[in-house]
């Protein structure tokens, strides 16, 4: 997933570590999630001519994020929101991360015809109950709370974090009021008889006319400058080579997708590797800038710049 992920073992022998001195591996952790997979493959597989080859682990965003929040690690996937917390030992990339359109967060209930019933059908009804999130550093979990202050009175009850796999369940069986899904539940939420309460993206994208800013690629400052626009360069490489020769990747995708179907992977792909993959630029950091700001308008992060 760009954002929430679960953890698999290590792809090379050993997990990241902290040197970061000239000549020494370069270690990188990202989700075993299609877009990852997808955007790496060649880079990891040691395909991008000229190239230092990484020595990958994968990871769940929760776990990088405390990676990253505890200096380990030179490379890795983070969330957007963990950025104030990291920005003064690494670096964020211009590359290799995950905006979107179209792509936000859901807020999913039983609603009124769920099968277990008494579950909230509006926003207003969230107000004070219980509900479940994948992670409180998380994108979407910054969007949930600006959503929730514009849009749910008073505010929502207990906030409560479960692993990503357990909250439409647990959102079906009735211990929680409501759960907060990304990525490929967009396309399964219905298989558990749930009802959409809110797009977070929507919410975004209507409020702001933003992308959706999701998962960031950071390396940590002491690589050297020279070493990260190198990797750099490796990772814009690796993205196209993704794009122009996408069969090669496929078996490297579907061995990590975590028994995704095959056309839901595609899916995910195809929403969560775009431009800003490429090349964040101006529109990109503008919609990071947007979300901190916010976010910390409303004290849920401190405030940062970004340089």
């Amino acid at each position: 997933m760009t954002e929430d992920a679960t953890t698999t073992g290590p792809e090379t022998a050993g997990g990241p570590g902290t040197a970061t001195a000239p000549g020494a591996p370069l270690d990188v952790a990202y989700s075993p999630c299609p877009n990852d997979t997808f955007t790496f493959h060649a880079w990891a597989h040691g395909l991008v001519p000229g190239a230092e080859r990484p020595e990958v682990t994968f990871a769940d965003i929760d776990v990088t994020n405390g990676m990253a929040e505890r200096g380990e690690g030179s490379v890795l996937k983070v969330s957007y929101a963990v950025l104030p917390w990291v920005l003064q030992e690494y670096t964020l990339l211009p590359c290799g991360g995950a905006l979107g359109r179209g792509c936000g967060p859901l807020v999913l209930t039983r609603g009124e015809d769920g099968p277990a019933g008494g579950s909230p059908a509006t926003a207003a009804g969230l107000s004070g109950r219980t509900v479940a999130v994948p992670s409180e550093r998380s994108t979407a979990y910054l969007l949930f709370r600006l959503w929730a202050a514009a849009n749910v009175p008073g505010g929502v009850g207990e906030v409560v974090v479960l692993p990503f796999h357990e909250i439409m369940p647990a959102v079906r069986d009735g211990r929680v009021d409501a759960g907060l899904v990304i990525h490929e539940a967009r396309f399964t939420y219905q298989r558990f008889g749930l009802h959409r309460l809110a797009d977070l993206g929507e919410f975004w994208e209507g409020t702001t006319g933003h992308p959706i800013p999701l998962g960031a690629i950071i390396a940590k400052r002491s690589l050297g400058a020279e070493r990260i626009a190198a990797l750099t360069d490796a990772i814009r490489a690796s993205v196209r080579q993704a794009w122009e020769r996408p069969e090669a990747s496929r078996d490297y995708v579907l061995a990590h997708s975590q028994e995704m179907e095959p056309e839901v992977a595609d899916q995910h792909i195809a929403l969560y590797v775009n431009e800003f993959t490429a090349e964040l630029g101006e529109e990109g950091l503008a919609a990071v800038r947007e979300l901190l700001d916010r976010a910390a308008a409303e004290g849920l992060v401190p405030p940062v710049t970004l340089d």
